[in-house]
């Protein structure tokens, strides 16, 4: 049973296909391809979040508190087979620096850890914190599956410097219904085609390189969460189906705020 832990920033970028072409043109100066990606390939990543009946987590972490958590179910197959390996994991971010912890197993074993608990054997004193950390989450959260997100991914390493992760995501594909990893892939897009989400990863200060690099193409830092983003659209659609079947030009849902169009996350209540 494989594990993975880390702590980072993580810091999100929104490029049109200018900016990445004129990214990509230096690249391979500072970094090398993941072994998953070379030659130009991709791979495919496909999740299921998991959240309360009522949406707390998304709608907590849309607030921007200090601190936040999530947790998700994550495959690198499409559809999966119920003895592929899955990866559960706990994801927190605080005060910026961002920690993922998580622990593999078969679907079918995360089906019946989800439904009684049931794990599978242990070996390693890591893997066992983990699964604690996970049954203290979900003791504390009734969660349920809310969300499927899916993504084609190419990812990159710092020749210098092992922790310096560059990725470039898309056809980021969510939906609301089949939310299982053993469904294809499909659903709605949330960045456009000509648009690559772009994720800085790293331990320490960004390279001075990429730096100038952004400097000069232009590009700027936004907030973006793949979830939070397939929410607010969600929420969005809910609001204005409402609004135009009963004429009102206000609907109130708690929590949650619309202004011009846009949906604001007030602190969950």
């Amino acid at each position: 049973m494989a594990i993975n832990t880390f702590a980072r920033k993580e810091i999100k970028f929104l490029l049109n296909m200018d900016q990445y072409h004129g990214l990509m043109e230096v690249i391979s100066q500072y970094m090398n391809p993941d072994k998953y990606c070379v030659g130009g390939k991709e791979y495919g990543i496909y999740n299921i979040y998991y959240d309360t009946p009522d949406d707390y987590l998304i709608r907590e972490s849309l607030s921007k508190p200090y601190y936040k958590e999530k947790i998700r179910l994550r495959s690198y197959y499409s559809p999966a087979a119920p003895d592929d390996t899955v990866f559960l994991e706990i994801k927190k971010k605080i005060g910026g620096i961002v920690t993922k912890r998580r622990v593999s197993m078969t679907l079918a074993e995360s089906d019946e850890y989800f439904r009684n608990r049931s794990k599978p054997e242990v070996t390693k004193y890591i893997t066992e914190q983990v699964f604690r950390e996970l049954d203290v989450f979900l003791d504390h959260y009734p969660i349920v599956p809310k969300q499927y997100i899916s993504y084609q991914r190419e990812a990159f390493f710092g020749k210098d410097d092992g922790d310096f992760r560059l990725t470039f995501d898309r056809k980021i594909t969510e939906r609301r219904y089949d939310l299982g990893l053993n469904y294809e892939s499909y659903g709605n897009y949330i960045i456009g085609a000509d648009q690559r989400l772009m994720e800085v990863k790293v331990s320490n200060a960004i390279p001075d390189w990429l730096v100038e690099k952004l400097s000069e193409l232009g590009i700027f830092k936004t907030s973006f969460s793949k979830y939070g983003r397939a929410y607010q659209n969600f929420v969005r659609t809910q609001v204005e189906d409402a609004q135009q079947a009963s004429g009102a030009r206000r609907i109130y849902i708690s929590g949650i705020s619309m202004v011009k169009h846009n949906i604001l996350m007030n602190r969950s209540v």
